[in-house]
């Protein structure tokens, strides 16, 4: 991933007004969430949410990449380096992968972020894995909606991470 994939994380309509300490559903503050997506199902997931009007979050960042296999832990972290208040990470269903075992690789990489996060002092709620298909607009929406009331409810993350 290259910084200008995360460039679009930072700006003023995500920021938090300065002294805020919580960044609650009635004080406007919407996380910036970076979201990893396959490109076969997933990004094809969002797509059809965008496509059918399932509105979800428009703080949400999606990087699509080729398979969830592609997105290692160090990007996560990165992400967050970059400015994200929460990373997503999204591939095909199991037994689904158009690579055959990509997403099998991605959950076992994945496995080990929450105790990266913690080791940094980054709230793992903050992390999340899940499987989206090409046919489930409606479930990637409704993902993004319930990842971004969880943030939400975390605040704003006040952390640099070099």
């Amino acid at each position: 991933m290259t910084t200008s994939g995360t460039a679009g994380l930072h700006g003023p309509a995500t920021t938090p007004p300065a002294g805020e300490t919580k960044g609650c559903a009635g004080d406007g503050w919407m996380p910036k969430i970076l979201t990893f997506a396959c490109n076969w199902c997933s990004y094809a997931g969002a797509d059809l949410a965008g496509v059918s009007r399932f509105q979800y979050p428009p703080s949400i960042r999606i990087v699509r990449v080729m398979c969830s296999g592609r997105v290692h832990p160090e990007m996560v972290l990165e992400g967050f380096a970059h400015g994200a208040d929460a990373v997503l990470v999204t591939g095909c269903h199991i037994g689904d992968c158009h690579y055959i075992s990509g997403n099998q690789y991605t959950k076992s990489r994945m496995a080990m972020v929450p105790q990266m996060l913690e080791a940094i002092g980054i709230d793992p709620r903050r992390f999340k894995l899940d499987w989206v298909s090409a046919s489930e607009g409606k479930r990637f929406s409704e993902l993004i909606k319930a990842f971004t009331r969880q943030v939400q409810d975390l605040g704003p993350l006040r952390m640099k991470i070099a």
